[in-house]
């Protein structure tokens, strides 16, 4: 018996499939259970590149202080004013879901407000197509759309050696869980 089950209803991230449409952006107030402090020497300019290139927007802000963004339900980012940034990115990353459909206009913005801030996108063995954007802040950032499931794959295998296998299609809601 697995203590793993399928808890989708739970996420703002709509199940892989070609037509997967990313959900707007959600602009209620709730108790944050994870969010990114990153701090930046210039809080115009990085709130400019979070909203025109990564597709947040702005939530609210304490003006020259601190600027909450937000895309989905769960991805929030604040932004604080400091007095200097690391001189380069540091190996750790923060990742972001997006759909597939997004990732080739989110390099494009990207590319267009910071010509060298991306790499990628690439397919991952996990099943997803990753890119990887450094940000005015230095931040890594990492947005990661998960490709169609398609048992016959490589990925699929990958997935499989570890114990991950598709999802139960008859069971969908949590309530033996909950």
């Amino acid at each position: 018996m697995s203590d793993y089950y399928n808890a989708f209803e739970m996420s703002p991230v709509p199940t892989p499939g070609p037509d997967a449409a990313a959900p707007e952006p959600f602009r209620g107030i709730y108790g944050m259970p994870a969010f990114v402090t990153i701090p930046t020497s210039d809080l115009a300019a990085s709130v400019d590149f979070w909203t025109r290139g990564l597709g947040f927007f702005e939530l609210f802000s304490i003006p020259g202080r601190l600027v909450h963004l937000r895309r989905w339900a769960f991805q929030d980012v604040l932004l604080l004013a400091a007095q200097s940034v690391p001189q380069q990115a540091p190996a750790m990353s923060f990742s972001f879901a997006c759909v597939l459909s997004q990732v080739d206009s989110l390099v494009e913005a990207c590319r267009a407000v910071r010509p060298n801030s991306i790499d990628g996108p690439r397919d991952t063995p996990w099943n997803t197509r990753d890119v990887e954007v450094i940000t005015p802040e230095n931040a890594r950032i990492v947005f990661t759309a998960a490709k169609p499931y398609d048992p016959a794959s490589q990925e699929a295998r990958n997935l499989a050696a570890i114990g991950i296998t598709p999802p139960d299609l008859g069971r969908g809601d949590n309530e033996e869980h909950a």
